[in-house]
């Protein structure tokens, strides 16, 4: 561990390094800062790789500001660029509170980085100074049957399709990032709350299209907040369960305290429904490739909540 101090704040920055660690809030990075004039040095060492930060983005960034504080590196070896990142992915994965956008993004990188590092899953590592192939550790798992994909999905609880599609939904925010600058910090901070397959479309389209498919992710017509647009056949059970109440609640007795208590109803209904489903199957509880899928669904209503509670519109 090397020890730096004043007028030694020469470590290099790797964008694409740095743009898979998560931003700080305004409030965290100066409570950041506080803790750190506080201790009179950086207590964390900054982890490097070949003089590349690899951990440490934030308080490197506050040395700048302050650099009469004292801080320490950590070289860690890794193989290549491919390693870094996935090893950055992973280590956010373990110790921060992510949006589940944020989780899903590194979850996709890092199934991305390994498998590149590993020969993309076919058991071989490239050497980037040699340029040969080498057979990487991956064989074992591969010959045991474990890939890539699933050794992740175990890391994070999740399940393999789950890792194969935070691949695709990663790529398209990449994708989105590079036709418009900003916009993957707009989708990770709950700005803009698009739906997944808009998301990877964007890495889909060709090239000449991706930045109006970007764009398009910041559409009211494609965002997750709230109250979902109908479908067709939504909007006819919805139609008919509006002509139902009209037709057995007189209009001169209604108030809004019976349309509470029908409100009350609706939600009770929803409620009694979800837990017959999870009494008929209850792997979808105990499995966490559905219970991914459960929670992911169960959003809606979330979202919904929390647009009353801070007043939001419903249309």
């Amino acid at each position: 561990m090397e020890e730096k101090k004043e007028g030694e704040n020469v470590l290099n920055i790797d964008h694409e390094f740095a743009d898979q660690i998560p931003p700080l809030t305004e409030e965290e990075y100066r409570q950041l800062e506080t803790n750190i004039l506080q201790d009179g040095e950086v207590i964390n060492p900054i982890i490097v790789w070949n003089g590349t930060i690899v951990d440490g983005h934030n308080r490197y960034r506050i040395l700048q500001e302050h650099p009469e504080v004292p801080y320490k590196t950590f070289e860690k070896k890794f193989s290549d660029r491919n390693e870094v990142v996935a090893w950055i992915c992973k280590n956010q994965l373990g110790r921060r509170n992510l949006t589940p956008a944020q989780k899903k993004y590194l979850i996709g990188k890092q199934y991305g980085a390994e498998k590149n590092s590993h020969g993309g899953e076919r058991g071989t590592k490239h050497n980037g100074e040699t340029g040969e192939f080498t057979a990487s550790s991956e064989n074992q798992n591969l010959r045991s049957g474990k890939k890539t994909c699933e050794k992740i999905a175990r890391e994070n609880h999740v399940g393999k399709d789950y890792v194969i599609h935070a691949k695709k939904y990663a790529d398209g925010v990449d994708a989105a990032e590079r036709a418009v600058p900003g916009i993957r910090q707009e989708i990770f901070s709950g700005k803009i709350c698009p739906v997944e397959s808009a998301v990877k479309a964007v890495a889909e389209a060709p090239p000449e299209e991706q930045e109006e498919r970007a764009k398009k992710l910041r559409d009211p017509e494609v965002q997750r907040r709230g109250k979902p647009r109908a479908r067709p056949e939504e909007g006819e059970i919805l139609k008919k369960v509006a002509a139902d109440m009209e037709a057995t609640v007189p209009k001169r007795k209604v108030s809004e305290t019976s349309m509470l208590e029908t409100l009350r109803g609706v939600v009770a209904t929803m409620i009694r429904g979800a837990d017959k489903c999870f009494e008929l199957f209850p792997t979808l509880l105990t499995e966490q490739v559905y219970r991914v899928q459960v929670i992911e669904i169960m959003q809606e209503p979330k979202n919904y909540i929390s647009n009353l509670e801070t007043g939001g519109e419903h249309e």
